[in-house]
């Protein structure tokens, strides 16, 4: 044990041996805690130090290691002794850490390919008196090296985006594009709530990160739609405001709102004795377009089902009329809340002459306003006088004086009225205040009312019905708040559906029309 004393007694900062035997103690108690093997030679070469990681690793106690004479022979094979402890040595001669690999020997024969690092150690004068030596399985080292590169990659160059979130649910560690996606700077992220990063969605995306803390992993990527508060002004780069699922709430600034495809992974400390949780890794992945471009896919074959179906129930339809009513219901579906049926008056009827063509407006499309009769709506507790005409179209017990009732009393530019001078479709939704304070409720109302629309419809959609090249009417779709506004696709949609009823009403006033003498039709 003079080995070990001499060399401890050098690496004392004060070279006082009075506390040799203590210091002694206490080095060789934090020598046995750690986890890399450690050993040490005095400057002839005896080992001095040996804790117990080495013994883990090459099987030989501390009472069979300390007081050897160099390696060789019992930890190097001899052709590889002179090389390796020369190597090894020369840390003496050497300021800083020396990095070798090599094959140590095993108690029970085996070679161990092994890392090590290598510092010399000197006395209170500058003299070599010996060398530290730590080494470890390579093996273990490289992995440890790539879970240390795999952190840095994932935190610095990944596409995925990747925050470490504590076990108090506030991200710790943030990587470029996690904070890209969250649109705020990497450090503004740090030690936020969530709650003050994400507004729609917090809730989803906080009850998976404690799932995960208390049972683990799920087995699969969650999807998550997230609204996020940095976001709410205004639509992203790219996008278009109000575009969105079903269902988007009015005043949703969309191009805030994302999918992003996540995965959780619960972390542990290795150092612990108790599996304890140190937080959740949480990688995740805009998949905004391609759900989008689902969902599209999904509503289009929804759509053109909806089409097939109802072509199929109109032809079992003995009336025209009732065949028009069928396409109507049909296209409720997934699509709108309200749907109104508005003819124009037959020539004859009201003011003007041929209210089916377009003589009641100049080139510009401006003139008197159409004369329009409800003659059916969707859900049948629609707006009056609905039912009753409904009921007569329906049975074919109105001729011509059918279209003579009472019109349905628009305001001037209203967009059924628009639809009809443009031969188009108009879409028209409630101003944004409405989506917002305690008088949104009347103002909703108040701009349903003066349009003549269902209370609640926040949304509309008329589109002009033309048949034989004839301008027979308008048929009007109404959404309500918890829909979002009509866009392109759906406009197209209500011009399918549009021809459609056209044709069937064509045949009903074909069908109704006067008969001269003889029996034949004008």
């Amino acid at each position: 044990m003079s080995a070990r004393s001499r060399t401890h007694a050098a690496s004392s900062s004060d070279g006082d041996d009075r506390q040799g035997p203590d210091d002694e103690l206490l080095l060789a108690a934090l020598l046995d805690g750690m986890d890399a093997a450690l050993c040490a030679f005095d400057a002839d070469g005896a080992v001095t130090h040996w804790n117990r990681e080495a013994e883990r690793l090459l099987g030989w106690t501390q009472e069979e290691a300390v007081g050897r004479k160099g390696l060789a022979g019992w930890a190097l094979r001899e052709a590889d002794a002179e090389q390796v402890q020369a190597r090894l040595f020369s840390a003496m001669d050497t300021p800083g850490r020396q990095v070798h690999e090599f094959a140590l020997l095993t108690k029970d024969g085996r070679r161990l390919l092994v890392r090590t690092q290598a510092s010399g150690v000197v006395a209170a004068d500058g003299s070599p008196m010996g060398v530290y030596c730590a080494f470890s399985e390579v093996h273990a080292q490289i992995d440890l090296e790539r879970s240390i590169a795999l952190s840095e990659c994932l935190f610095e160059d990944a596409t995925w985006g990747v925050v470490l979130v504590d076990a108090d649910l506030r991200p710790a560690v943030v990587n470029v594009s996690a904070a890209s996606a969250f649109r705020v700077s990497r450090a503004a992220m740090l030690g936020r709530p969530l709650g003050e990063l994400v507004d729609q969605g917090v809730e989803e995306l906080e009850g998976a990160l404690q799932h995960v803390l208390a049972d683990g992993p799920p087995s699969a990527p969650a999807e998550i739609w997230v609204t996020l508060r940095s976001g709410r002004r205004g639509p992203g780069p790219g996008e278009a405001a109000g575009a969105g699922p079903q269902g988007a709430g009015q005043g949703e600034a969309y191009g805030a709102r994302r999918c992003w495809r996540s995965g959780f992974l619960r972390l542990s400390s290795p150092m612990a004795e108790a599996p304890v949780p140190l937080g959740v890794a949480w990688l995740f992945q805009d998949v905004t377009d391609s759900k989008r471009m689902e969902q599209e896919a999904d509503r289009l074959r929804f759509r053109d089902n909806q089409l097939h179906r109802a072509a199929r129930a109109a032809a079992e339809c003995e009336k025209p009329m009732e065949a028009a009513t069928v396409h109507l219901d049909f296209a409720l579906a997934g699509f709108a809340d309200h749907a109104l049926l508005d003819l124009a008056l037959p020539a004859g009827d009201g003011e003007r002459g041929d209210s089916h063509g377009l003589d009641a407006f100049d080139a510009d499309g401006q003139g008197s306003e159409p004369g329009l009769v409800r003659v059916a709506a969707t859900p049948a507790s629609g707006p009056d006088p609905v039912p009753s005409l409904q009921r007569h179209m329906a049975a074919g017990q109105a001729g011509q004086g059918a279209f003579g009732g009472i019109p349905v009393s628009y305001a001037e530019g209203h967009p059924a009225h628009q639809a009809y001078a443009r031969c188009g479709s108009v879409r028209a939704s409630v101003g944004g205040v409405a989506a917002a304070g305690s008088a949104g409720g009347a103002v909703i109302e108040g701009w349903a009312a003066a349009r003549k629309w269902p209370d609640g419809t926040v949304h509309g959609l008329c589109t002009v019905l033309r048949s034989r090249g004839r301008t027979l009417g308008v048929v009007t779709f109404l959404r309500g708040a918890s829909r979002r506004s009509f866009d392109r696709s759906d406009a197209a949609y209500a011009e399918d559906i549009a021809v459609r009823i056209a044709a069937a009403v064509d045949m009903a006033q074909l069908t109704q029309a006067p008969r001269g003498p003889g029996g034949a039709g004008h």
